[in-house]
């Protein structure tokens, strides 16, 4: 069967276009790539499911208003972690029945009581916090709690909250105040939640398994007993071709050059006198081969780091571009120097803090892929269509967003949740 040029040229073209389509189509997620497409990356694939989960939660509660909720333990001996959720209002948001619904929605009974959650409500006037007077509030978490200082030191407070008040160093203050009475309660671990957060199903096993691998990891890998956090969340906005590493992008192009170089070389040493030889070794074979190849790893880093070089489930060291504070879990005695470093520093960016912290005492940083939690701080005008979203861009805010969290599928959470209280259950 005989095809015309032509015809085996759109043939080509045709499944040329749609290879570019599918390749740059796995990119549209990535943050990294220049294929990033803003609407389809930063739709709540399964933010939406959880939420909605979350809302039903607590609906339920509110229409039976139970009075035998599963709480922490009595036994502090039985208490693993000690949940901080510092919550300020903020004028016409309101995010923290989602994430307190999101936290406890699912637990098993045994898991719920192996967690001693607390809110902080940092506000001079608590009551000015929509949740404050809440019944649902003080029935699903375990404390409820707000400034107890003196009259001298709550006008220091007055001051720093009020409208261009000193914002960075009350956030400090706050911080090192939930994680002080988290402390108290002794548990080995303490996690912070910021309360624009979203928790994803199973989030407690899989944290509690994290746990335990960063411990065997900072013991093995790093001879050292004990790690500073481990993150929950992060974006991966910041994760792309770095600059810092250009060393090792250069590298990598030469080696890629180096390949069809040493090919060539081969081809005419050994077969100099081959109709192969003599048109691969030409000039123009040469600079239409290196064209080629100079396109193909400008395409290669167009991808984005994350599709080629995506970050392996499970945990794994964090020491640089990890952002932001949505999400911690420090071992206890850390989070006690913690508090102690926080004050000396007095001022400062938490998650700024916490980097200088690490790198001036040389401590361990892991993170957990994917993120157990979504940032939910992002707000998007009902009447914005996805047009005039994209050309408007996003704020630093709104790009604080784990898109590996929005790729996990509800029914296998659900399952393998399921799974891990069987396996429980037999060992119990």
């Amino acid at each position: 069967m005989h095809y015309s040029p032509r015809t085996i040229a759109g043939v080509a073209a045709f499944f040329a276009i749609a290879a570019l389509y599918i390749i740059t189509a796995v990119s549209a997620r990535d943050p990294t790539s220049i294929y990033f497409s803003p609407r389809k990356g930063y739709s709540p694939r399964y933010s939406a499911i959880r939420r909605g989960e979350a809302e039903q939660f607590l609906l339920a509660y509110n229409a039976v208003n139970p009075t035998d909720v599963v709480k922490a333990s009595s036994e502090e001996k039985k208490r693993k972690l000690c949940v901080g959720i510092p919550s300020t209002y903020r004028n016409g948001v309101g995010y923290l029945p989602d994430t307190v619904a999101s936290l406890i929605q699912g637990l098993s009974p045994e898991e719920r009581q192996e967690i001693y959650f607390i809110v902080f409500i940092p506000h001079s006037k608590p009551e000015t916090h929509p949740a404050y007077n809440e019944k649902w509030l003080p029935g699903l978490v375990d404390e409820v709690i707000t400034y107890q200082f003196g009259y001298d030191r709550m006008q220091h407070i007055r001051i720093m909250e009020q409208a261009g008040g000193r914002v960075e160093e009350k956030a400090i203050f706050d911080y090192a105040y939930l994680l002080n009475k988290c402390a108290e309660q002794f548990t080995p671990y303490i996690a912070i939640f910021e309360d624009d957060t979203l928790a994803m199903h199973g989030w407690y096993h899989r944290t509690m398994a994290a746990i335990h691998e960063a411990e065997q990891q900072a013991a093995l890998r790093r001879s050292k007993p004990d790690f500073l956090y481990l993150r929950l969340f992060y974006t991966e906005e910041f994760l792309g071709w770095n600059r810092q590493h250009w060393k090792s992008y250069l590298w990598l192009s030469i080696c890629a050059a180096a390949l069809p170089t040493a090919a060539l070389v081969f081809v005419r040493v050994f077969q100099p006198r081959t109709k192969l030889s003599v048109t691969l070794t030409t000039t123009r074979a040469f600079l239409t081969l290196y064209a080629i190849l100079a396109v193909l790893i400008l395409f290669y880093f167009s991808l984005g780091r994350i599709t080629v070089h995506p970050i392996p489930n499970g945990v794994h060291e964090m020491p640089r571009f990890g952002c932001c504070s949505q999400a911690y879990v420090f071992p206890n005695l850390k989070a006690q120097d913690l508090v102690t470093y926080f004050k000396e520093r007095h001022v400062g960016y938490t998650d700024v803090l916490l980097e200088d912290f690490a790198n001036e005492r040389n401590e361990l940083r892991f993170a957990i892929t994917p993120s157990v939690v979504q940032h939910l701080g992002r707000k998007i005008e009902k009447s914005e269509d996805a047009e005039s979203a994209e050309k408007a861009g996003k704020n630093m805010v709104e790009k604080i967003w784990s898109f590996a969290y929005e790729k996990l599928d509800a029914d296998i959470l659900q399952k393998e949740h399921e799974e891990v209280k069987r396996l429980r259950a037999q060992v119990s």
